[in-house]
Order: C-alpha cells, then structure tokens, then sequence
C-alpha cells in the first residue's frame, strides 16, 4: 500500500497518529505497527517512513496530546487580565470547559492513561507536568489556593472517565467560585481553620 492520493506527508503524518491513538486505545500496548499503519491506510514502510519504531510513534503521539493541551490553556488565557493567578484560570477554564463530546473525553483520557505505563512517555509527561506545575507556582497566587483550585480543577476534569457528566449547572458555578478564589485568595486563608 503506497501513499494514499491527495494525502500530503504531514496529513500522513497526522493520520497515523490519529491511528496510533485509535488501535492503542482499543487494542491496548501491544497494538502492532501492522496493526496502526492499516488503519491509517498506509504501508508499514509509509508508517516507519514518519517514526522509525513503536516507542518514536507513542512519544510523539503524547507530545501532540500535551501539545494540545497546552494549546487550550493559552487559547484561555484572557489578554485584558494581568492579575496573579491569570494562568490558573485558564488552566481551570480548560480544565472545567463542557466538553462536545463526553465520550471522545473518555476515550482521550482512557488514552493518555495507557501511554502514561510507557517508561519513555511517563517520563515525557512527568516532565511536562513539573514544567506545568512550576508555571502554576510562579502565576503570584498563594500555594495553598493555587493547590486548591487546581486540584479541584483536575479532579472534576477525570468525572467523565467514570461516566459523569460535566455539563451541568453546578459545574459552571464550581468554575466561577474557583476563579473568583484566584482574585481573592483571602477567602479561603481566612476560614476558621483549626491548628
């Protein structure tokens, strides 16, 4: 099987990390370069063409998932906002955003869980994660809100794996009371907390 017609190689490109991300989800780990370059509609040399082994096409598939990722927190982060904490709201809005489609949620982070028992891929997304989280730290909230927010943020952003639905009007009202958390970290830091 050649290239297909009209497919340029970046659509190829594309297309087999679309696959990847498909039969792996499916078919788990020991899902074949056979297996991910047919569904791709590719030959397996189109496949080795573009990632030259198994572990080179998973890698680049999380990094195209972080990539992503990232890309939605920036596409959150409000220009006309130059408060501290103005990356922790777009990680909440990202993170709390209703999604279109529940059951592509799901199947993503269902996805992003298998990669993660990679070793290269967990140390790919360890890495990511420390950058994440020291990006967090330097937005000028207090660590204990920013600890709170986003935590609560993450929590919330796994319920569709487990079949709830984010989509109601509690889950709007839970974003606005994190984000105005942000503002006024005060809130929280003055409960009565017990020693």
């Amino acid at each position: 099987m050649g290239r297909t017609a009209g497919r340029s190689p970046e659509d190829t490109r594309r297309a087999l990390l679309e696959s990847a991300g498909e039969v792996v989800r499916t078919r788990g780990l020991n899902a074949s370069l056979d297996d991910i370059a047919r569904h791709a509609g590719v030959s397996k040399g189109g496949l080795i063409y573009h990632f030259a082994s198994k572990e080179e096409l998973l890698l680049e598939l999380a990094r195209s998932l972080l990539a992503a990722f990232h890309a939605d927190i920036e596409s959150r982060l409000d220009p006309a906002d130059v408060s501290p904490g103005r990356f922790t709201r777009a990680y909440i809005r990202a993170l709390l955003a209703p999604p279109s489609d529940e059951a592509a949620l799901r199947r993503s982070i269902a996805l992003i869980s298998q990669l993660s028992t990679v070793p290269a891929v967990a140390s790919l997304v360890d890495a990511d994660t420390a950058a994440l989280t020291a990006e967090l730290e330097a937005d000028g909230l207090p660590l204990d809100v920013m600890t709170l927010v986003t935590s609560a943020a993450d929590g919330v952003s796994s319920a569709p794996l487990w079949g709830s639905s984010v989509h109601g009007p509690e889950y709007r009202e839970l974003e606005k009371r994190l984000i105005q958390l942000t503002h006024q970290p005060s809130l929280w830091q003055s409960l009565p907390w017990s020693p």
